[in-house]
Protein backbone atom coordinates (compact mmCIF):
# COMPACT_ATOMS: atom_id res chain seq x y z
CA UNK A 1 0.00 0.00 0.00
CA UNK A 2 2.56 2.34 1.05
CA UNK A 3 4.22 2.08 -2.70
CA UNK A 4 0.94 2.85 -4.38
CA UNK A 5 0.30 5.72 -2.46
CA UNK A 6 4.16 6.94 -3.27
CA UNK A 7 3.56 6.09 -7.07
CA UNK A 8 0.54 7.61 -7.23
CA UNK A 9 1.21 10.57 -5.41
CA UNK A 10 3.66 11.54 -8.20
CA UNK A 11 1.82 10.55 -11.06
CA UNK A 12 0.05 13.50 -13.53
CA UNK A 13 -1.73 12.04 -15.75
CA UNK A 14 -3.54 14.96 -18.36
CA UNK A 15 -5.16 15.68 -21.74
CA UNK A 16 -3.94 19.11 -24.11
CA UNK A 17 -7.60 20.54 -25.43
CA UNK A 18 -7.71 23.20 -28.36
CA UNK A 19 -8.87 24.60 -31.33
CA UNK A 20 -7.21 23.01 -34.50
CA UNK A 21 -4.51 24.84 -35.55
CA UNK A 22 -3.74 26.15 -31.94
CA UNK A 23 -0.21 25.02 -31.64
CA UNK A 24 -1.44 21.82 -29.65
CA UNK A 25 1.27 19.53 -31.34
CA UNK A 26 4.11 21.85 -30.88
CA UNK A 27 3.28 22.32 -27.34
CA UNK A 28 3.30 18.15 -26.77
CA UNK A 29 6.38 18.53 -28.42
CA UNK A 30 8.34 21.19 -26.26
CA UNK A 31 7.07 19.23 -23.39
CA UNK A 32 8.65 16.05 -24.34
CA UNK A 33 11.63 18.08 -24.97
CA UNK A 34 11.87 20.07 -21.59
CA UNK A 35 10.83 16.52 -20.00
CA UNK A 36 13.90 14.77 -21.83
CA UNK A 37 12.16 12.39 -23.73
CA UNK A 38 13.72 13.90 -27.03
CA UNK A 39 16.31 16.26 -27.79
CA UNK A 40 15.43 17.52 -30.81
CA UNK A 41 12.14 18.76 -31.20
CA UNK A 42 10.05 18.42 -34.80
CA UNK A 43 7.36 21.55 -35.67
CA UNK A 44 4.88 19.64 -37.80
CA UNK A 45 4.71 22.45 -40.35
CA UNK A 46 7.86 24.99 -40.02
CA UNK A 47 10.32 24.49 -42.69
CA UNK A 48 13.03 24.17 -40.47
CA UNK A 49 11.66 21.06 -38.98
CA UNK A 50 13.96 18.16 -39.18
CA UNK A 51 11.36 15.65 -38.67
CA UNK A 52 7.74 14.56 -38.18
CA UNK A 53 6.28 15.46 -34.90
CA UNK A 54 6.97 12.65 -32.11
CA UNK A 55 3.22 12.34 -31.55
CA UNK A 56 2.02 12.25 -34.56
CA UNK A 57 2.63 8.69 -35.72
CA UNK A 58 0.96 7.45 -38.29
CA UNK A 59 1.79 7.96 -41.87
CA UNK A 60 -1.50 9.74 -42.83
CA UNK A 61 -0.71 12.45 -39.59
CA UNK A 62 2.83 12.87 -41.30
CA UNK A 63 1.53 13.50 -44.73
CA UNK A 64 -1.16 15.66 -44.03
CA UNK A 65 0.26 18.25 -40.34
CA UNK A 66 -2.91 17.02 -38.53
CA UNK A 67 -3.55 15.15 -35.75
CA UNK A 68 -5.81 12.47 -36.21
CA UNK A 69 -5.52 10.06 -33.54
CA UNK A 70 -4.58 10.14 -29.66
CA UNK A 71 -1.40 9.47 -28.52
CA UNK A 72 0.05 8.18 -24.99
CA UNK A 73 3.38 10.20 -24.18
CA UNK A 74 4.90 8.73 -21.09
CA UNK A 75 8.18 10.54 -19.37
CA UNK A 76 9.69 11.71 -16.26
CA UNK A 77 10.03 15.53 -14.95
CA UNK A 78 11.61 16.40 -11.57
CA UNK A 79 10.54 13.48 -9.81
CA UNK A 80 7.20 13.11 -11.58
CA UNK A 81 5.99 10.32 -14.17
CA UNK A 82 3.86 12.13 -16.21
CA UNK A 83 1.30 10.52 -18.59
CA UNK A 84 0.60 13.41 -21.32
CA UNK A 85 -2.71 12.44 -23.35
CA UNK A 86 -2.31 14.01 -27.36
CA UNK A 87 -5.27 13.97 -28.43
CA UNK A 88 -6.42 14.53 -32.48
CA UNK A 89 -6.45 18.59 -33.32
CA UNK A 90 -9.28 18.20 -36.09
CA UNK A 91 -12.63 18.78 -34.75
CA UNK A 92 -13.99 15.62 -37.17
CA UNK A 93 -12.10 13.49 -34.58
CA UNK A 94 -13.51 15.22 -31.13
CA UNK A 95 -15.04 11.52 -30.41
CA UNK A 96 -11.55 10.19 -29.71
CA UNK A 97 -10.71 12.74 -27.61
CA UNK A 98 -14.13 13.03 -25.71
CA UNK A 99 -13.27 9.20 -25.12
CA UNK A 100 -9.33 10.08 -24.13
CA UNK A 101 -10.87 12.59 -21.98
CA UNK A 102 -12.18 10.52 -19.73
CA UNK A 103 -8.60 9.07 -18.75
CA UNK A 104 -6.95 12.61 -17.95
CA UNK A 105 -6.73 13.68 -14.16
CA UNK A 106 -6.66 16.84 -15.82
CA UNK A 107 -6.53 19.22 -19.06
CA UNK A 108 -4.03 22.20 -20.23
CA UNK A 109 -6.40 24.00 -22.48
CA UNK A 110 -4.40 25.80 -25.14
CA UNK A 111 -5.38 29.56 -26.37
CA UNK A 112 -3.77 30.62 -29.85
CA UNK A 113 -2.85 34.36 -28.81
CA UNK A 114 -4.54 35.91 -31.70
CA UNK A 115 -7.79 34.00 -32.15
CA UNK A 116 -8.74 33.36 -28.34
CA UNK A 117 -11.53 31.22 -27.09
CA UNK A 118 -12.55 29.35 -30.19
CA UNK A 119 -15.50 26.89 -31.21
CA UNK A 120 -13.74 23.60 -30.39
CA UNK A 121 -12.10 24.83 -27.27
CA UNK A 122 -15.24 25.94 -26.20
CA UNK A 123 -16.40 22.11 -26.70
CA UNK A 124 -13.62 20.37 -25.23
CA UNK A 125 -14.04 23.27 -22.42
CA UNK A 126 -17.11 21.69 -21.53
CA UNK A 127 -16.87 17.83 -21.34
CA UNK A 128 -13.97 18.71 -18.79
CA UNK A 129 -16.22 20.69 -16.68
CA UNK A 130 -18.71 18.66 -17.31
CA UNK A 131 -16.14 15.87 -15.67
CA UNK A 132 -15.45 18.74 -13.09
CA UNK A 133 -11.49 18.01 -13.87
CA UNK A 134 -9.03 20.81 -13.00
CA UNK A 135 -8.45 23.28 -16.19
CA UNK A 136 -4.48 24.74 -16.69
CA UNK A 137 -4.76 27.55 -19.25
CA UNK A 138 -1.41 28.30 -21.81
CA UNK A 139 -1.60 31.59 -24.30
CA UNK A 140 0.51 30.56 -26.93
CA UNK A 141 2.08 32.27 -30.01
CA UNK A 142 3.43 34.98 -28.20
CA UNK A 143 6.20 35.49 -30.75
CA UNK A 144 3.21 36.84 -33.13
CA UNK A 145 0.83 40.05 -33.17
CA UNK A 146 -2.00 39.05 -30.78
CA UNK A 147 -4.43 40.27 -28.63
CA UNK A 148 -4.38 42.06 -25.12
CA UNK A 149 -3.98 39.73 -22.50
CA UNK A 150 -6.65 41.61 -20.66
CA UNK A 151 -9.01 40.95 -23.32
CA UNK A 152 -8.26 37.19 -23.37
CA UNK A 153 -8.85 37.15 -19.86
CA UNK A 154 -11.89 38.59 -19.92
CA UNK A 155 -13.26 36.35 -22.87
CA UNK A 156 -11.74 32.63 -20.88
CA UNK A 157 -13.95 34.21 -17.86
CA UNK A 158 -17.08 35.79 -19.96
CA UNK A 159 -17.61 32.61 -22.72
CA UNK A 160 -16.00 29.66 -20.85
CA UNK A 161 -17.57 30.55 -17.13
CA UNK A 162 -14.10 30.02 -14.92
CA UNK A 163 -12.35 32.41 -13.14
CA UNK A 164 -8.63 33.24 -14.68
CA UNK A 165 -5.97 33.77 -12.33
CA UNK A 166 -2.82 34.78 -14.53
CA UNK A 167 1.04 33.21 -13.04
CA UNK A 168 2.40 35.16 -15.86
CA UNK A 169 2.15 38.09 -18.26
CA UNK A 170 3.55 38.89 -21.32
CA UNK A 171 5.47 41.85 -21.75
CA UNK A 172 4.66 42.79 -25.43
CA UNK A 173 3.99 40.89 -28.58
CA UNK A 174 5.08 40.02 -32.20
CA UNK A 175 8.16 41.90 -32.62
CA UNK A 176 8.01 43.45 -29.32
CA UNK A 177 7.60 40.09 -27.15
CA UNK A 178 10.31 40.97 -24.58
CA UNK A 179 8.67 37.82 -22.07
CA UNK A 180 6.91 37.19 -19.25
CA UNK A 181 6.77 38.27 -15.55
CA UNK A 182 5.90 35.82 -13.11
CA UNK A 183 3.97 37.14 -10.66
CA UNK A 184 4.83 34.76 -8.02
CA UNK A 185 8.66 35.46 -8.75
CA UNK A 186 8.44 38.85 -9.05
CA UNK A 187 10.87 38.51 -11.85
CA UNK A 188 10.80 38.88 -15.58
CA UNK A 189 11.65 35.97 -17.54
CA UNK A 190 13.85 37.08 -20.62
CA UNK A 191 12.33 36.31 -24.27
CA UNK A 192 15.50 35.22 -26.95
CA UNK A 193 15.16 33.81 -30.17
CA UNK A 194 17.53 31.43 -30.53
CA UNK A 195 17.69 27.80 -31.39
CA UNK A 196 14.33 27.87 -33.36
CA UNK A 197 12.75 26.34 -30.48
CA UNK A 198 14.74 23.27 -31.33
CA UNK A 199 16.45 22.57 -28.06
CA UNK A 200 16.50 23.77 -24.41
CA UNK A 201 18.07 27.11 -23.44
CA UNK A 202 18.13 28.48 -20.02
CA UNK A 203 15.91 31.51 -20.05
CA UNK A 204 17.45 34.54 -18.36
CA UNK A 205 15.66 36.08 -14.73
CA UNK A 206 15.90 39.37 -14.04
CA UNK A 207 14.38 41.58 -11.19
CA UNK A 208 12.30 44.62 -13.04
CA UNK A 209 14.89 46.89 -12.13
CA UNK A 210 17.46 45.21 -13.55
CA UNK A 211 15.65 44.19 -16.53
CA UNK A 212 15.43 48.16 -16.84
CA UNK A 213 18.97 49.05 -16.28
CA UNK A 214 20.07 46.33 -18.70
CA UNK A 215 18.18 47.84 -21.30
CA UNK A 216 16.01 44.52 -21.33
CA UNK A 217 12.80 46.76 -20.96
CA UNK A 218 12.66 50.37 -21.66
CA UNK A 219 10.54 52.38 -19.19
CA UNK A 220 7.48 52.51 -21.17
CA UNK A 221 7.58 49.04 -21.12
CA UNK A 222 8.26 49.01 -17.66
CA UNK A 223 5.23 51.12 -17.13
CA UNK A 224 2.81 49.44 -19.05
CA UNK A 225 3.93 46.07 -17.12
CA UNK A 226 3.30 47.87 -13.86
CA UNK A 227 0.09 49.49 -14.64
CA UNK A 228 -1.52 45.83 -15.97
CA UNK A 229 0.01 43.81 -12.81
CA UNK A 230 -1.29 46.42 -10.42
CA UNK A 231 -4.71 45.88 -12.40
CA UNK A 232 -4.59 43.02 -11.95
CA UNK A 233 -3.65 42.68 -8.32
CA UNK A 234 -6.66 44.72 -7.54
CA UNK A 235 -9.35 43.61 -9.60
CA UNK A 236 -8.53 39.49 -8.65
CA UNK A 237 -8.95 37.30 -6.12
CA UNK A 238 -5.89 34.74 -4.57
CA UNK A 239 -5.38 32.41 -5.79
CA UNK A 240 -6.71 29.54 -4.45
CA UNK A 241 -5.70 25.56 -5.56
CA UNK A 242 -8.69 24.18 -3.93
CA UNK A 243 -10.77 25.96 -7.10
CA UNK A 244 -8.41 24.61 -9.05
CA UNK A 245 -9.47 21.29 -8.15
CA UNK A 246 -12.63 21.65 -8.41
CA UNK A 247 -12.42 23.22 -11.62
CA UNK A 248 -13.59 26.89 -10.70
CA UNK A 249 -10.68 27.96 -11.36
CA UNK A 250 -8.00 28.39 -13.83
CA UNK A 251 -4.26 29.50 -13.91
CA UNK A 252 -2.98 30.66 -16.81
CA UNK A 253 0.45 30.85 -18.59
CA UNK A 254 1.85 32.48 -21.75
CA UNK A 255 4.61 32.04 -24.10
CA UNK A 256 5.47 30.32 -27.34
CA UNK A 257 5.52 26.68 -27.69
CA UNK A 258 7.08 27.46 -30.95
CA UNK A 259 10.47 28.85 -29.86
CA UNK A 260 10.63 27.05 -26.44
CA UNK A 261 9.53 30.21 -24.28
CA UNK A 262 7.58 30.06 -21.32
CA UNK A 263 7.04 26.51 -21.40
CA UNK A 264 9.24 24.97 -18.96
CA UNK A 265 7.66 27.46 -16.42
CA UNK A 266 4.39 26.42 -17.18
CA UNK A 267 5.32 22.62 -16.49
CA UNK A 268 7.16 23.30 -13.75
CA UNK A 269 4.14 25.08 -11.54
CA UNK A 270 1.70 22.49 -13.38
CA UNK A 271 3.07 19.96 -12.10
CA UNK A 272 2.96 21.41 -8.81
CA UNK A 273 -0.94 22.33 -8.55
CA UNK A 274 -2.04 19.58 -10.74
CA UNK A 275 -3.98 16.80 -9.05
CA UNK A 276 -2.74 13.15 -8.68
CA UNK A 277 -4.76 10.36 -9.79
CA UNK A 278 -7.94 10.44 -7.74
CA UNK A 279 -10.84 8.11 -7.15
CA UNK A 280 -12.81 7.05 -9.94
CA UNK A 281 -17.03 6.38 -10.18
CA UNK A 282 -17.77 2.67 -11.06
CA UNK A 283 -21.40 0.78 -10.60
CA UNK A 284 -20.32 0.26 -6.91
CA UNK A 285 -19.46 3.75 -5.70
CA UNK A 286 -15.93 5.53 -6.01
CA UNK A 287 -13.02 3.51 -6.31
CA UNK A 288 -10.23 4.39 -3.98
CA UNK A 289 -7.12 4.65 -6.50
CA UNK A 290 -4.82 3.43 -3.46
CA UNK A 291 -6.80 0.36 -3.30
CA UNK A 292 -4.88 -2.80 -3.33
CA UNK A 293 -7.44 -4.16 -5.32
CA UNK A 294 -5.98 -3.48 -9.42
CA UNK A 295 -8.56 -2.05 -11.64
CA UNK A 296 -8.58 -0.07 -15.24
CA UNK A 297 -10.80 0.71 -18.41
CA UNK A 298 -9.80 0.87 -21.67
CA UNK A 299 -10.71 4.12 -23.63
CA UNK A 300 -8.54 3.49 -26.68
CA UNK A 301 -8.13 1.06 -29.34
CA UNK A 302 -5.84 1.19 -31.84
CA UNK A 303 -4.99 -0.81 -34.56
CA UNK A 304 -1.68 -1.52 -36.32
CA UNK A 305 0.73 0.71 -34.70
CA UNK A 306 3.26 -1.31 -36.00
CA UNK A 307 2.56 -2.26 -39.62
CA UNK A 308 4.29 -4.64 -39.98
CA UNK A 309 3.00 -6.64 -37.13
CA UNK A 310 -0.62 -5.89 -38.33
CA UNK A 311 -1.03 -5.76 -34.34
CA UNK A 312 -4.07 -3.96 -31.94
CA UNK A 313 -3.14 -2.31 -29.05
CA UNK A 314 -6.26 -1.57 -26.00
CA UNK A 315 -4.75 1.21 -24.34
CA UNK A 316 -5.90 0.86 -20.44
CA UNK A 317 -6.17 3.44 -17.56
CA UNK A 318 -5.00 2.28 -14.57
CA UNK A 319 -7.55 3.34 -11.72
CA UNK A 320 -6.57 1.65 -8.50
CA UNK A 321 -4.11 -0.71 -7.37
CA UNK A 322 -0.65 -2.09 -8.43
CA UNK A 323 -0.36 -3.49 -11.92
CA UNK A 324 2.26 -6.69 -12.82
CA UNK A 325 3.35 -7.89 -15.91
CA UNK A 326 1.28 -11.30 -16.35
CA UNK A 327 -1.58 -10.30 -13.98
CA UNK A 328 -4.38 -12.53 -14.24
CA UNK A 329 -7.79 -10.37 -14.14
CA UNK A 330 -11.28 -10.45 -14.93
CA UNK A 331 -13.12 -9.15 -18.05
CA UNK A 332 -16.31 -7.80 -16.50
CA UNK A 333 -18.04 -7.40 -19.97
CA UNK A 334 -17.26 -10.78 -21.03
CA UNK A 335 -17.22 -12.42 -17.59
CA UNK A 336 -13.76 -14.36 -17.93
CA UNK A 337 -10.35 -14.36 -16.64
CA UNK A 338 -7.47 -13.18 -18.84
CA UNK A 339 -3.91 -12.97 -18.40
CA UNK A 340 -2.29 -9.39 -19.38
CA UNK A 341 0.86 -10.37 -20.67
CA UNK A 342 3.38 -8.15 -22.72
CA UNK A 343 2.11 -4.61 -21.41
CA UNK A 344 3.85 -1.58 -23.13
CA UNK A 345 4.63 1.94 -22.40
CA UNK A 346 4.78 4.70 -25.27
CA UNK A 347 6.62 7.19 -26.86
CA UNK A 348 4.53 7.61 -30.04
CA UNK A 349 5.75 4.51 -32.06
CA UNK A 350 8.59 3.80 -29.66
CA UNK A 351 7.69 0.78 -27.32
CA UNK A 352 9.11 0.21 -23.99
CA UNK A 353 7.86 -3.15 -22.03
CA UNK A 354 6.15 -2.99 -18.36
CA UNK A 355 7.10 -4.74 -15.42
CA UNK A 356 4.89 -2.35 -13.14
CA UNK A 357 1.86 0.17 -13.40
CA UNK A 358 -0.02 2.28 -10.89
CA UNK A 359 -2.99 4.61 -10.83
CA UNK A 360 -3.00 6.96 -13.98
CA UNK A 361 -0.46 5.10 -15.71
CA UNK A 362 -1.41 4.31 -19.40
CA UNK A 363 -0.84 0.60 -20.11
CA UNK A 364 -0.86 -0.55 -23.68
CA UNK A 365 -1.75 -4.20 -24.33
CA UNK A 366 -1.77 -6.33 -26.87
CA UNK A 367 -5.70 -7.38 -28.01
CA UNK A 368 -6.49 -10.55 -30.06
CA UNK A 369 -9.86 -9.00 -29.98
CA UNK A 370 -11.24 -8.93 -26.33
CA UNK A 371 -11.87 -5.73 -25.49
CA UNK A 372 -13.89 -2.75 -26.82
CA UNK A 373 -13.73 0.94 -25.48
CA UNK A 374 -15.17 1.30 -21.88
CA UNK A 375 -14.51 -2.36 -20.80
CA UNK A 376 -13.50 -2.55 -17.36
CA UNK A 377 -10.88 -5.59 -16.17
CA UNK A 378 -10.20 -5.83 -12.28
CA UNK A 379 -8.48 -7.81 -9.88
CA UNK A 380 -11.74 -8.52 -7.87
CA UNK A 381 -15.09 -7.66 -8.47
CA UNK A 382 -17.60 -7.62 -11.40
CA UNK A 383 -17.99 -3.49 -11.04
CA UNK A 384 -17.56 -1.45 -14.37
CA UNK A 385 -16.29 2.18 -14.71
CA UNK A 386 -19.16 4.51 -15.81
CA UNK A 387 -18.77 8.14 -18.57
CA UNK A 388 -17.24 6.69 -21.29
CA UNK A 389 -19.23 8.51 -24.23
CA UNK A 390 -20.23 7.23 -27.40
CA UNK A 391 -21.37 9.28 -30.14
CA UNK A 392 -23.97 8.30 -32.89
CA UNK A 393 -22.42 9.30 -36.58
CA UNK A 394 -23.94 11.76 -38.59
CA UNK A 395 -22.37 10.58 -42.27
CA UNK A 396 -22.49 7.19 -43.74
CA UNK A 397 -21.07 5.93 -47.28
CA UNK A 398 -21.23 2.49 -48.94
CA UNK A 399 -18.05 0.92 -49.01
CA UNK A 400 -17.48 -0.43 -52.48
CA UNK A 401 -13.64 -2.60 -53.27
CA UNK A 402 -12.32 -1.97 -56.25
CA UNK A 403 -11.00 -5.61 -56.42
CA UNK A 404 -13.45 -8.22 -54.97
CA UNK A 405 -10.31 -10.47 -54.62
CA UNK A 406 -9.86 -8.78 -51.55
CA UNK A 407 -12.55 -8.87 -49.69
CA UNK A 408 -11.20 -10.52 -46.71
CA UNK A 409 -8.71 -7.78 -46.36
CA UNK A 410 -11.34 -5.63 -46.64
CA UNK A 411 -13.22 -7.22 -43.96
CA UNK A 412 -10.46 -7.13 -41.15
CA UNK A 413 -9.46 -3.65 -42.02
CA UNK A 414 -13.12 -2.42 -41.33
CA UNK A 415 -13.47 -4.72 -38.25
CA UNK A 416 -10.55 -3.82 -36.60
CA UNK A 417 -11.00 0.17 -37.47
CA UNK A 418 -14.17 -0.11 -36.36
CA UNK A 419 -13.42 -1.55 -32.73
CA UNK A 420 -10.44 1.10 -32.30
CA UNK A 421 -13.62 3.73 -33.17
CA UNK A 422 -12.18 5.38 -36.09
CA UNK A 423 -14.99 4.35 -37.91
CA UNK A 424 -19.26 2.83 -36.84
CA UNK A 425 -19.37 -0.19 -39.41
CA UNK A 426 -22.94 -1.27 -40.12
CA UNK A 427 -24.24 -3.47 -43.01
CA UNK A 428 -27.47 -3.93 -45.64
CA UNK A 429 -29.77 -6.61 -44.24
CA UNK A 430 -29.41 -9.99 -46.17
CA UNK A 431 -26.20 -8.38 -47.62
CA UNK A 432 -23.56 -10.50 -45.58
CA UNK A 433 -20.09 -8.81 -46.18
CA UNK A 434 -21.20 -6.91 -50.03
CA UNK A 435 -20.70 -3.23 -50.02
CA UNK A 436 -21.13 -2.69 -46.00
CA UNK A 437 -21.91 0.61 -44.48
CA UNK A 438 -19.63 2.80 -42.35
CA UNK A 439 -20.68 5.73 -40.55
CA UNK A 440 -18.74 8.66 -39.14
CA UNK A 441 -19.00 11.78 -36.97
CA UNK A 442 -17.35 14.06 -39.13
CA UNK A 443 -16.50 13.87 -43.36
CA UNK A 444 -12.64 13.85 -42.69
CA UNK A 445 -13.24 10.09 -41.17
CA UNK A 446 -13.42 8.99 -44.57
CA UNK A 447 -10.80 10.02 -46.02
CA UNK A 448 -8.60 8.99 -42.82
CA UNK A 449 -10.15 5.39 -43.55
CA UNK A 450 -9.27 4.83 -47.54
CA UNK A 451 -6.52 6.17 -46.81
CA UNK A 452 -5.89 3.45 -43.93
CA UNK A 453 -6.95 1.06 -45.92
CA UNK A 454 -4.97 1.50 -48.57
CA UNK A 455 -1.67 1.71 -46.14
CA UNK A 456 -2.55 -0.90 -43.61
CA UNK A 457 -3.94 -3.43 -45.62
CA UNK A 458 -3.20 -2.89 -49.30
CA UNK A 459 -6.98 -2.27 -50.07
CA UNK A 460 -8.40 0.16 -52.70
CA UNK A 461 -12.44 1.13 -51.96
CA UNK A 462 -14.45 3.84 -52.91
CA UNK A 463 -16.90 5.13 -50.97
CA UNK A 464 -20.49 6.66 -51.93
CA UNK A 465 -22.13 8.83 -49.45
CA UNK A 466 -25.41 8.00 -48.42
CA UNK A 467 -27.93 10.72 -48.00
CA UNK A 468 -28.77 9.52 -44.23
CA UNK A 469 -27.38 11.94 -41.07
CA UNK A 470 -28.46 9.73 -38.19
CA UNK A 471 -29.10 6.25 -36.81
CA UNK A 472 -31.53 4.73 -34.23
CA UNK A 473 -31.18 1.21 -33.30
CA UNK A 474 -34.54 -0.13 -33.11
CA UNK A 475 -36.57 -3.20 -32.01
CA UNK A 476 -39.50 -4.91 -32.62
CA UNK A 477 -41.44 -7.18 -34.62
CA UNK A 478 -39.42 -8.36 -38.11
CA UNK A 479 -42.91 -7.64 -39.95
CA UNK A 480 -43.04 -4.52 -37.91
CA UNK A 481 -39.44 -3.39 -38.32
CA UNK A 482 -39.46 -4.04 -42.26
CA UNK A 483 -42.11 -1.43 -42.64
CA UNK A 484 -39.81 1.27 -41.83
CA UNK A 485 -37.93 0.78 -44.92
CA UNK A 486 -38.47 4.28 -47.15
CA UNK A 487 -35.89 4.80 -49.80
CA UNK A 488 -33.98 7.94 -49.35
CA UNK A 489 -35.83 8.85 -46.39
CA UNK A 490 -34.84 5.60 -44.18
CA UNK A 491 -33.11 2.00 -44.90
CA UNK A 492 -32.81 -1.18 -42.36
CA UNK A 493 -29.64 -2.22 -41.70
CA UNK A 494 -27.70 -3.82 -39.15
CA UNK A 495 -25.06 -2.85 -36.73
CA UNK A 496 -21.55 -4.92 -36.35
CA UNK A 497 -23.34 -7.49 -33.65
CA UNK A 498 -26.05 -7.66 -36.09
CA UNK A 499 -28.54 -5.72 -33.88
CA UNK A 500 -31.32 -3.73 -35.98
CA UNK A 501 -30.69 -0.09 -36.77
CA UNK A 502 -32.06 2.39 -38.84
CA UNK A 503 -30.55 4.95 -41.14
CA UNK A 504 -32.38 8.22 -41.18
CA UNK A 505 -32.17 11.05 -43.56
CA UNK A 506 -33.15 14.17 -41.42
CA UNK A 507 -34.90 15.46 -38.38
CA UNK A 508 -38.13 15.69 -40.53
CA UNK A 509 -38.17 11.91 -41.42
CA UNK A 510 -37.04 10.81 -37.89
CA UNK A 511 -40.27 12.66 -36.56
CA UNK A 512 -42.48 11.11 -39.22
CA UNK A 513 -41.46 7.41 -38.44
CA UNK A 514 -41.13 7.77 -34.65
CA UNK A 515 -45.05 9.24 -34.98
CA UNK A 516 -46.34 6.07 -37.29
CA UNK A 517 -44.10 3.39 -36.00
CA UNK A 518 -43.72 4.04 -32.02
CA UNK A 519 -46.28 1.66 -30.85
CA UNK A 520 -44.76 -1.70 -32.63
CA UNK A 521 -41.18 -0.24 -32.90
CA UNK A 522 -39.09 1.12 -30.30
CA UNK A 523 -36.25 3.79 -31.00
CA UNK A 524 -33.18 4.30 -29.33
CA UNK A 525 -30.57 6.65 -30.19
CA UNK A 526 -27.65 5.14 -28.44
CA UNK A 527 -26.25 1.62 -28.65
CA UNK A 528 -27.92 -0.84 -26.53
CA UNK A 529 -25.08 -2.16 -23.89
CA UNK A 530 -24.22 -5.66 -24.85
CA UNK A 531 -22.79 -8.38 -22.60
Amino acid sequence: MAVIRRERRRRRTFAIISHPDAGKTTLTEKLLLFGGAIHLAGSVKARRARKHATSDWMKVEQERGISVTSSVLQFEFQGFAINLLDTPGHQDFSEDTYRTLTAADSAVMLIDAAKGVETQTKKLFRVCADRGIPIFTFVNKLDRVGREPLELMDEIEKVLGIHAVPMTWPVGSGSGFRGIYSREKKKLIVFEREGHGEKVIESRQLDLEEALTSGVLSESELDHLLGETALLDEAQADFDRDAVLRGKLTPMFFGSAMLNFGVQHFLERFIEMAPAPTSRHATVGEIDPESKNFSGFVFKIQANMDPKHRDRIAFLRICSGQFEKDLEVRHVRLGKTIRLANPQQFMARERIGVESAYPGDIVGLFDPGHFRIADTVTAEGDFEFQGIPRFPPEHFSLVRLDDVSKRKQLKKGLEQLSQEGAIQLFRQRGMLDKDPIVGAVGQLQFEVLEARLEMEYSVNVTLIRMPYDRVRWVRGEEAEMQKLERGDLAILAEDRDGLPVVLIRDEWSESHLVSRHEKTVKFSATEPKKG
